[in-house]
């Protein structure tokens, strides 16, 4: 088979760049391939740019999987270095513009320890806004995600269809939901024999 002209050793790396999916922090991807990284792919940002590094050999549809799978190991990353209650205030004041208009207004929001079986609640007679300490280190979209459903009940009490109507503005709702539902599942799951010992 006749080498590739723009992955041959020696030639420049093939590059594009795409917007990225929404909520994920960066305002534009750019996918660099290389002939000499084989199995390896790597992901930095650079300035409002993710630059994501894989094989030159990997199919589109590898490559765009992978770069969703290294802009969410890029995302958790971020959201280790935790948002102060400080921090978390100006995120939901900032979401609450870009979704609602700017009529969610929490008085307070705050991270706590004490909710376990919960991701955040929300008491609208005080305007206050608790997350549990568990959604630290989880991507960016799924702590945003939480935000925002807590938010939305500043406007709607209950979970009826006015309020999922709300959160349908943000784009990856599903996708977060789904993240943590898999967070749930993977706790109930019994540990198997020996499996910490690995």
């Amino acid at each position: 088979m006749p080498a590739d002209p723009l992955h041959s050793a020696g030639k420049p790396q093939r590059s594009t760049t795409s917007q990225p999916p929404s909520g994920s922090g960066a305002s534009a991807i750019e996918v660099r391939r290389s002939a000499r990284r084989r199995r390896t792919v790597s992901a930095y940002r650079e300035g409002d740019r993710t630059v994501v590094l894989i094989p030159a050999r990997m199919s589109e549809a590898e490559e765009k999987r992978w770069v969703t799978v290294m802009l969410d190991k890029l995302a958790a990353q971020e959201s280790k270095r935790v948002l102060g209650d400080a921090e978390l205030s100006e995120r939901a004041e900032r979401l609450s513009a870009q979704y609602f208009d700017g009529r969610a207004r929490p008085t307070s929001v705050r991270w706590v320890t004490n909710q376990n079986t919960r991701w955040g609640s929300c008491t609208p007679s005080e305007g206050s806004i608790r997350l549990s300490h568990r959604l630290q280190g989880m991507p960016e979209y799924v702590v945003d995600y939480v935000l925002l459903h807590e938010l939305a009940h500043l406007l709607v009490p209950g979970h009826g269809p006015r309020f999922w109507r709300l959160l349908e503005a943000y784009p990856r709702t599903e996708r977060a939901k789904g993240y943590l539902e898999g967070v749930v599942a993977a706790e109930r799951l019994p540990h198997a024999p020996g499996a910490r010992d690995e």
